[in-house]
C-alpha cells in the first residue's frame, strides 16, 4: 500500500440536480484527485471531517483509494471468499437454478487459487464439496451439521486472500490459469473456461460494484480465453434412414419413449420442453399436419439449487419472457406418433405425455409419486437403441450421441427444405443470428446430392460453350 502526506482537502461543493440535490467532498492525495457524492450535507460533512482530522494528526493517505490508511484497510479488510458468498448471495434471487450451479462451480474452481497458505489446507475433495455444496449454495441450511464440511469451510475463511491482492497481476493470473483447468488438473474445454471466467468477471464487476476494487483487474493481465468452436459438428446430424433405424430401435427397448424422441427430430423441442408438454398443448388432427404449442419447460436441476426444494424446476421458455409461447408445426408423421402415443400409454397428471411409468409398457404412475421421466431414462434408453440401430462404425462416431442431437438434424432439414432462417429461428427458439452460426448444418447423406447438382451444372456450362452461346 503506497501511502503520502501530501493532502489537500477542499469544500464541499452542492450540486441541484433535476431531481435531488448532492453534495460532493473532493480531494488530493500526491496530486491525484478523488471525490465522493452523497446524499445529505451532513453526510458530506462527517465524511470531509474524517479527512480532516487525519491529516491534522499525520496519517498517512493511501495513493490508491485516497483514504487515510486506517480507513483504507477497513476498505479492503474483506476476502475473496467474503466477496465470492456475497455474490452468490446477491445473484441467488435473480437466477435459475441451472445458473445457480454454474456460479458455484466456477467459484469453486477458482478459490484455491486465492487461498493465502496451504497450511492446514483440507484435501482437495472436501475443499471442493465444502465449497460447491455449502458455501455457495444459498439453500443450504446443513452447514453446521458436518464437521469435516463445516471445518474447511472455517479454515478457507481464515486462510483466503484479501480482495486487494487481486490487483497482484501475478494472483490474478493463477487464478485465471484456475479455471482453465477441470477437477482431475485437465485443461477444460474452452467453453467450460469462457462460462467459468465469465462468473468470475461477474464477481470481480460486483467487488467494483460496492466499493471494493477500483475496476475489474483482470483487464490487467493478458490472458485469453481459448477459442471455442460454436458451430455444431455436422458428424453428429442423422439423416432420415439413420434416424429411422433408431427410431424403430427405441420402439423395441422402450416403446413409451418413441413420441419422446420424434418431438425432438420432427419439432426442434429441447428434451426440458417435451417433458413439459402436455395433452392440451397438442393440436393433433386425424390427418394432415398439427401444431404443438410450448409453454414452458421442466429444467432438472438438484434440491440444493431450487427455491422450492425439488430436483425438477419448471421454468418458461428458453431465451423468452416467463409466460410467453411458441408455436411449432407437427408433421403428419409426429401427430400419427403422438396420437398412437396418448391411446396406448395414457398422460400423467396436469395431461403430460411424458412421465415416469411402472415396466416397461406400464401406465403413468399416478399421484404424487408422477414425475416428468428423467434426464437418466432419456439418456439409457437412447443408448442402448443407438448401440442395436447403428452400425460399428457409426456407433463408434458422433452420431446421434445425445438425444439432443435430433435436434440439429431437424433444424437442419428444415434449412435443407428451404424455410426461411426467420420461420426457423421462431419454431426452434433462437435468434436468427444463432441460427446461422450454430445450426444451419447440411444434414448427412446429403453432400452427394449437392454434388451432383454442381456437376449437372458445369455439364450444362460445357453444352453451352459448344453451341457458341452465352
Amino acid at each position: 500500500m503506497s501511502s503520502s502526506y501530501d493532502v489537500s482537502i477542499w469544500a464541499i461543493d452542492k450540486y441541484e440536480g433535476a431531481r435531488k440535490t448532492t453534495y460532493r467532498v473532493r480531494w488530493a492525495v500526491a496530486g491525484r484527485r478523488f471525490q465522493e457524492t452523497f446524499d445529505t450535507r451532513k453526510l458530506a460533512e462527517s465524511f470531509r471531517s474524517k479527512l480532516l482530522t487525519a491529516a491534522r494528526e499525520g496519517v498517512a493517505f493511501d495513493e490508491r483509494t485516497g483514504l487515510p490508511e486506517p480507513m483504507a484497510r477497513a476498505k479492503f479488510s474483506r476476502s475473496c471468499y467474503e466477496l465470492a458468498c456475497e455474490y452468490v448471495e446477491m445473484k441467488w434471487p435473480h437466477s435459475s437454478a441451472r445458473h445457480r450451479k454454474s456460479i458455484a462451480d466456477a467459484l469453486a474452481t477458482v478459490m484455491p487459487a486465492l487461498l493465502s497458505t496451504d497450511r492446514g489446507r483440507p484435501d482437495d475433495k472436501t475443499l471442493r464439496r465444502a465449497l460447491y455444496g455449502w458455501a455457495f449454495t444459498k439453500s443450504s441450511k446443513r452447514k453446521d451439521s458436518d464437521p469435516e464440511i463445516s471445518g474447511a469451510l472455517r479454515w478457507v475463511a481464515q486462510n483466503t486472500l484479501p480482495v486487494s491482492d487481486l490487483e497482484d497481476p501475478t494472483v490474478m493470473r493463477r487464478a485465471l490459469d484456475r479455471l482453465a483447468t477441470t477437477v482431475n488438473g485437465q485443461s477444460a474445454a474452452p467453453n467450460t473456461i469462457a462460462r467459468k471466467r465469465a462468473v468470475f468477471s461477474g464477481m470481480l464487476l460486483y467487488g467494483v460494484e460496492i466499493g471494493l476494487l477500483d475496476r475489474n483487474p483482470s483487464t490487467r493481465v493478458r490472458w485469453k480465453t481459448p477459442k471455442s468452436t460454436e458451430a455444431i459438428d455436422r458428424r453428429v446430424v442423422v439423416n432420415h434412414e439413420q434416424y429411422r433405424r433408431l427410431k424403430s430401435a427405441v420402439r423395441k427397448v422402450y416403446p413409451p419413449l418413441e413420441a419422446f424422441y420424434n418431438c425432438i427430430y420432427y419439432a426442434a423441442l429441447r428434451p426440458a420442453e417435451c417433458v413439459h408438454l402436455s395433452e392440451a398443448d397438442c393440436k393433433l388432427p386425424e390427418e394432415g399436419w398439427g401444431e404443438l404449442l410450448l409453454t414452458g419447460s421442466i429444467q432438472t436441476v438438484g434440491e440444493a439449487w431450487s427455491d422450492s426444494g425439488d430436483a425438477k424446476e419448471v421454468r418458461g421458455l428458453k431465451h423468452r419472457a416467463r409466460n410467453d409461447t411458441r408455436i411449432v408445426p407437427a408433421c403428419p408423421d409426429l401427430v400419427a406418433s403422438l396420437r398412437r402415443h396418448i391411446d396406448t400409454f395414457g398422460t400423467g397428471p396436469n395431461g403430460r405425455l411424458f412421465v415416469n411409468r411402472a415396466g416397461r409398457f406400464g401406465r403413468p404412475i399416478a399421484g404424487p409419486y408422477s414425475n416428468p421421466v428423467s434426464t437418466n431414462t432419456q439418456s439409457r434408453v437412447w443408448r442402448k437403441a443407438r448401440g442395436q440401430a447403428l452400425n460399428p462404425s457409426e456407433a463408434a462416431s458422433p452420431l446421434a450421441r445425445r438425444p439432443y442431437d435430433l435436434r440439429h438434424a431437424c433444424v437442419s432439414t428444415w434449412f435443407n427444405a428451404g424455410v426461411p432462417p426467420t420461420q426457423i429461428a421462431e419454431w426452434a427458439g433462437q435468434s436468427v443470428e444463432v441460427l446461422l452460426r450454430i445450426y444451419a448444418k447440411c444434414i448427412s447423406g446429403q453432400t452427394d446430392t449437392a454434388l451432383r447438382r454442381i456437376e449437372d451444372a458445369l455439364k450444362i456450362d460445357d453444352v453451352s460453350g459448344l453451341d457458341g452461346t452465352a
